[in-house]
Formats: structure tokens, sequence, C-alpha cells
């Protein structure tokens, strides 16, 4: 993907902040919500790995919108038809002449309004979990009211900056703490909570719902059925009144795209665009066994022994647990804090032993560890592993008790006959994955 520097778009009398990635045939601009910093952006591992994905099939134009991010701040009102006006700007800096205009949440009714006000320019419409208004009536029953509308964003203001908005934009991410503080940071980075309140102020009674039956240009319209941020219905609305629009609803409570099953999201939109899909999924994912360690009571050892000697322990552990790693054939992914996770292909047997052998050989440092063992499919980034087999290992270990090691059932059911031996423990609800999982305990 290749990296394009930021630049300025003058709109008047402000600048507007735009960058370019990747260098498809096509040119797409990026329309997003209420957060945006094209810099902070990438910063989020999965969230580049969309971008490369759209890069290599179009010439992508990622837009801090004016009051956001890089872009000059506002003061006073703003309307559509001025950032249509931005937009216009943005798009002659870069050269580009008609434009796919791709929109998230409360990027949508920018992307509809020009549209309507651009057709010449506008090849299509691409809106993701896109909203149409802002405030209920009777035909958008789904929407909040301006009173529960005002509330929520109290609330959101007043834990801006945290991150804490991943329980209602990605819930199965609502546990990851570098998800939470790569989101708290994004919102740092957008802008400050005054500006944030000129912003809400601003998109208060936007409603595009008259502009839809005159839109003339290609339209996908993409939404997961469980979007706990943004109703469905806003979706089902948009593809029922733009002509000739196609709707996809796809499973999934996620509304950040990058979360989840970002693969049929890419592969609608690839598709849409180009005609066919690109089979990549065999290259960003693979199957593995991941072991989760953790060490027990770690804020007391820290405590009493000082942060220096602390340290120290710490990196022996590690050392300890690398060399049973590296005899099992597996590879260390990263250490966290007073955890390790690695990784194993082929069936978990190696990593079960692995385990075993871990557990005796911290204990003769003076530490006891709890361990979680899971096998599915994991993401791939970079030399890092992420996906939802990775928060079931997670969530696993945090079940054991000292010196145990847990498994779930889809590791105890690939090993049978093996001649390893369990304690079934019955189901579990495991925080943030739906339904219940049995756990068994490996005897060591």
């Amino acid at each position: 993907m290749e990296e394009g520097r930021v630049r300025w778009a003058q709109s008047g009398d402000a600048n507007i902040a735009y960058r370019i990635l990747g260098d498809g045939p096509v040119d797409l601009v990026f329309l997003g919500g209420l957060t945006s910093h094209i810099e902070v952006l990438l910063e989020e591992p999965g969230l580049r790995r969309w971008w490369e994905r759209l890069g290599a099939i179009a010439r992508v134009i990622l837009v801090d919108r004016r009051g956001l991010g890089m872009s000059d701040r506002i003061h006073g009102p703003l309307t559509l038809e001025e950032e249509i006006a931005d937009l216009d700007a943005v798009l002659d800096a870069a050269g580009a002449d008609r434009v796919v205009v791709q929109a998230y949440a409360a990027g949508g009714p920018l992307a509809i309004s020009y549209a309507a006000a651009r057709p010449d320019r506008t090849l299509a419409l691409v809106l993701y979990a896109s909203i149409v208004a802002t405030e209920r009536d009777e035909e958008v029953t789904w929407a909040e009211t301006p009173e529960d509308r005002r509330a929520r964003f109290e609330r959101l203001l007043e834990h801006w900056g945290t991150g804490a908005n991943l329980e209602d934009m990605a819930p199965s991410s609502a546990d990851d703490p570098r998800m939470r503080d790569w989101l708290g940071r994004l919102e740092r980075h957008s802008t400050t909570p005054a500006g944030m309140l000129r912003i809400f102020e601003n998109l208060s009674g936007v409603d595009v719902r008259p502009l839809l039956p005159g839109l003339r240009v290609p339209t996908l319209v993409l939404h997961r059925t469980g979007d706990r941020l943004i109703d469905v219905g806003h979706s089902r609305l948009l593809a029922d009144r733009i002509p000739g629009a196609r709707l996809v609803e796809l499973p999934g409570s996620d509304s950040l795209p990058m979360i989840g099953d970002t693969e049929a999201l890419l592969g609608e939109i690839e598709e849409f665009l180009t005609g066919s899909r690109t089979q990549t999924s065999g290259l960003q994912r693979r199957l593995l066994t991941v072991l989760f360690t953790d060490i027990c009571d770690a804020t007391g050892h820290a405590a009493r022994m000082g942060d220096a000697r602390w340290r120290d322990l710490l990196s022996a552990h590690d050392d300890a647990i690398r060399r049973e790693v590296e005899r099992y054939g597996g590879r260390e992914v990263k250490t966290v804090g007073d955890g390790y996770i690695a990784a194993f292909a082929g069936p978990p047997s190696d990593a079960l032993r692995c385990a075993r052998t871990v557990v005796p050989a911290v204990r003769g440092l003076g530490l006891r560890i709890r361990a979680g063992l899971h096998t599915g499919e994991c993401e791939l980034i970079g030399d890092d592993v992420g996906g939802m087999a990775v928060h079931i290992a997670a969530r696993v270990c945090d079940m054991a008790a000292p010196d145990e090691i847990l498994t779930s059932g889809t590791v105890y059911g690939t090993v049978v006959g093996s001649g390893l031996e369990f304690e079934a423990r019955g189901a579990h609800e495991l925080r943030g994955v739906p339904g219940p999982w049995p756990i068994f305990a490996l005897d060591h």
C-alpha cells in the first residue's frame, strides 16, 4: 500500500486534511463518523489491513472532515453544503475527477448529499452502517428522541478520550485493552469535548430522506444486523428509498468494520466495485492453538519486591516460558504485562505438552501461573495474532486456578486418543463470547 503523506486542500478559508493510500484503478473517498484522524486511524492493525485491502482495488482518499483530526476546527454552524464544497476541494487537490463515495455512520448524510449534488463526480455509493436521520419520528422509530440523544451524548463526552465507547462500537472487543487504548487515542486526536459538542449540534436534525428517491448512482448498502451502535433500520430504509440500491445484511454486533468478519464486508465491496472477489482469507487467517499464561498475584509480587527486582523476575519468567515454547515448536506472539501468549500450528497436543512443562518451569522461580488454551482460526497481523480465538483462550485462562491448565472443548475434542487426560469442568459462559463453552482441565 502506498503511504501517502498528509496534505491539505483549501476550501474557502478552511484547510481540509487528506491523504492517499493505495494505487487501484478507481478513486474512492472515505467519509467517517464522529471520530477521525487520518494518521491515528492507521495505527490500528485491523483497520490498516482494511485500507490495504481496499488500496489494492482503489486509490483510497482518507479525509478528516472540517472540525476533526488534522483539519481546521469549526466555531459555529456548519452545513452539509459547506462540507460538499470541502469535499470538492479535496477531490480537486487529489486529482480525482469521479469517485466512489464510501461512508460509515455519520458520514452517510454527507455521502448522500454529495451524490445528490454532484452526480457527475460520483461513480457509486458504498454506505456501511450509515445513518439516514438523527432524530426519531413516526417513520424512523428506531432513532433516538432529541432528549435521549442529548443524554447519550453527554455520557459520551463525560468519558471522551478513554475509549469507553468501545462497548457499543465493538462489543466483541470490549475487553481488549489495546483496542480501548487505540480508540481513546483516536477520540483525543479527533477533537476536544467542546469540539465534539459543536459537531453534535451541527448534526442535530439532519435528515437526508428527501434526497434518496432522486439518487441516480449505483449504491451498495451494508449493515451488520445486530449492530448495537447504529440500528439496521437506517440501512433498510436507505435501500428501500434509493432506486436500484442493493442491501446486504451480515451477521454480527460490531459496528467498527475491522472487528468481526471483515472478509465478508470487504468481499461485498470488492465484488460491487470490480465484479469479483479476491480469495484472501487463507493469507490472513490460520488455524492455530493459542496458549495464554498469567502470573497469579502479580500485583502482590511487584509490591513486595519493588520495581527493579520485579522486572528482573518477569524477564526470567519470560525466558523460562520461551524455552519451553521453542522446544515444542511454538512461537512467542507477545508478552502483555504479567501474561505470555504463544501460538502453535498443527494439532494442539504439542501446545498442551508445552503447557504442562511451563507450569513447573516458572514454579522454580517462585511464581505460580494459570494457563488457558483454545484452537481456532486466528487473524494474522504481522507477527501478532488476533480474532475471537485469541479472546477465547484469554477467557479460558482467566477461569484457571494457580498451577491449573484449562482448555476449551475444541482443544479437548481435537486430541481425544492422544494419551492426554482431562477432567470435565462443565459448560461455562465466557465474557464477550456468545454461547456456553465446555471447559476441561488438563491432568499434569
